[in-house]
């Protein structure tokens, strides 16, 4: 039995944001690969918000899997992945896997406040999620007027599979030191754009679901009205204008190097959500 064995089998990792699209992945994938899962959320008592309910997660783990619970790049992201990561330190949490956005320069900050808080730090920096088009709000767009309104025009990406990111984080919690102090930078096999993206689903469903582009400004004041409090559209809509220039339109070869297979097809997915109905009216 090898060391990393033995560390796995008895290791806690506390993963934030245990019910979102991500961290409900990573922990069905840790605790297939037998690690002790411990849910951060506020279900379980811990607040990203209150750093008086952080020491009771932490305390006692191994690792750590931080997703942000807004995005990475958002305004007060840094400090609080920065001080959270210190407090894990301090606690002796040292082995911290920070989910970042591909191209995102709003994220720097917060990788670099990772980096500097004394961690054993991985960072896993992921393209655009296909889940985004099963999970979260613009599926109800999909599902409910068959339309998606999106501000992003004839840019491609390549879409990852979110199962892909829990398999990369633990691969990284359980391999001992070999990725620590890595960026590890993730994508799906195939660069498209959200129409074909869109076209793709309603091929599958047999609905005539369409995509419509507009500007991201005319976004922003959609948010607006949707209630989003303007600062934080503000920060989004830089967001949006920074991932959908254009820079992030090839693909990347992380999946393969850490997993040794090539990512999920965004055809497998979409076959897989619409045979579950996920976009029926």
């Amino acid at each position: 039995m090898t060391n990393t064995t033995r560390n796995t089998r008895s290791m806690t990792v506390v993963v934030t944001g245990a019910s979102g699209r991500t961290g409900s992945r990573v922990a069905r994938a840790a605790e297939a690969a037998g690690l002790t899962v411990r849910a951060a959320s506020r279900a379980s008592g811990f607040d990203w918000w209150d750093r008086s309910t952080w020491a009771a997660t932490l305390r006692g783990a191994d690792a750590a899997y931080l997703a942000h619970p807004s995005d990475v790049g958002a305004p007060g992201a840094a400090e609080a992945v920065g001080a959270l990561a210190r407090e894990a330190v301090g606690l002796g949490v040292r082995r911290l896997v920070l989910l970042s956005a591909r191209g995102e320069d709003q994220a720097l900050p917060t990788e670099e406040a990772l980096h500097a808080s004394g961690a054993d730090w991985t960072v896993v920096r992921a393209a655009w999620f296909a889940q985004n088009f099963s999970e979260g709000p613009l599926v109800a767009e999909l599902r409910e007027r068959g339309e998606l309104v999106f501000p992003a025009d004839e840019v491609r990406e390549p879409f990852l599979d979110v199962r892909d990111i829990a398999d990369v984080v633990v691969t990284a919690l359980t391999a001992g030191d070999r990725y620590v102090g890595r960026t590890l930078t993730l994508s799906g096999a195939r660069l498209l754009t959200f129409g074909e993206a869109v076209a793709e689903i309603a091929e599958a469903t047999g609905r005539p679901l369409t995509y419509r582009a507009v500007p991201t400004r005319d976004y922003g004041e959609a948010m607006v009205g949707f209630g989003l409090p303007p600062e934080e559209v503000t920060a989004m809509t830089a967001i949006f204008d920074t991932l959908l220039d254009g820079r992030n339109a090839h693909l990347e070869d992380g999946v393969r190097e850490v997993l040794g297979r090539a990512p999920r097809a965004f055809a497998d997915f979409v076959r897989e959500e619409a045979a579950a109905g996920t976009w029926k009216p």
